[in-house]
């Protein structure tokens, strides 16, 4: 059953985020673990059933009997890579220690900055299998499991972007190869190589070439592959509306949240103020020391 509350997010809780955060770029940086990181966020959020109220972003996959889903298959390795991470910052949950892995992976290889707002709570119930995409099916099937979880075709699309990081391997999809052809740089390519069609070396799955295929996608997709920009925008928005499936931040957690980014703009304002001020004694010691000179 799920815990009786979510976490409380005072500044103290927002404090172990921003540590958590830093421990994370570290993390991802050495190991080289952004693709599955994202994965884990992805498979831990994408199980949520608007219906229900069931599965999403609650920390569930952890757990062995998640873990042991088919479509899981590999993401052990992220967990057990997060775990010291969870005992070193114990007061958050898991919840919002997968999704800010997410976040932060897709940030650390040159994706766009993700909106993240903490106090998901844990689940110790597993969603029943079978909830998450099969790669192997058609656009039915894809619209079948994102209008599940109350998400759009535009969501769809952007999201499907993700797999610009990344590789499938036989061992965990049945799968091989990357689908660009730098699998831990995130950005439109994805996208630019869907449009060339089957390309040497790269992966396209049944849901990959769908997205071409389907005159509702396709728009989207020659969108993404044209403008980067565009693609990132959308890709943050859907990414947020994901990682927060099921999730009503309360209105203290809101309101702590938005103090700590002001606290960040004074600080940024702060700094910027300062730097304009030595900048403007450098330069009257400078033009005093010149006249000094002639």
């Amino acid at each position: 059953m799920s815990s009786a509350a979510g976490p409380v997010v005072v500044a103290e809780y927002i404090a172990e985020i921003e540590k958590a955060r830093r421990d994370l770029r570290a993390l991802i940086a050495s190991k080289s673990c952004a693709p599955i990181m994202l994965r884990l966020a992805w498979h831990d959020a994408g199980t949520y059933d608007k219906t229900t109220n069931t599965g999403g972003p609650n920390g569930s996959i952890r757990l062995p009997e998640e873990l042991h889903h088919a479509a899981n298959a590999g993401l052990k390795i992220a967990v057990d890579l997060l775990e010291p991470i969870k005992q070193k910052h114990p007061k958050i949950t898991y919840a919002d220690l997968y999704q800010l892995a997410g976040v932060v992976a897709v940030e650390v290889t040159g994706g766009p900055a993700i909106d993240f707002i903490p106090g998901r709570k844990d689940s110790s119930v597993c969603p029943e299998e079978g909830r998450l995409p099969d790669a192997k099916q058609g656009a039915s099937h894809l619209r079948h499991v994102f209008y599940r979880m109350g998400l759009t075709d535009k969501d769809i699309v952007a999201l499907s972007g993700g797999h610009t990081l990344g590789k499938a391997r036989p061992d965990r999809s049945g799968f091989d190869g990357a689908w660009t052809r730098e699998p831990l740089k995130f950005d439109n390519s994805y996208f630019v190589e869907l449009l060339k069609g089957d390309s040497d070396g790269l992966l396209k799955l049944p849901t990959d070439k769908v997205l071409v295929d389907h005159p509702a996608f396709r728009p989207y997709v020659e969108k993404y592959a044209k403008d980067e920009e565009a693609f990132f925008r959308d890709y943050a928005e859907s990414h947020k509306k994901l990682s927060e499936l099921g999730f009503t931040p309360s209105r203290a957690t809101l309101l702590a949240w938005k103090s700590r980014d002001k606290a960040k703009r004074v600080v940024t304002t702060t700094t910027a103020v300062f730097a304009v001020a030595v900048a403007v004694i450098a330069c009257a010691y400078i033009c005093k020391t010149k006249k000094k000179l002639g």
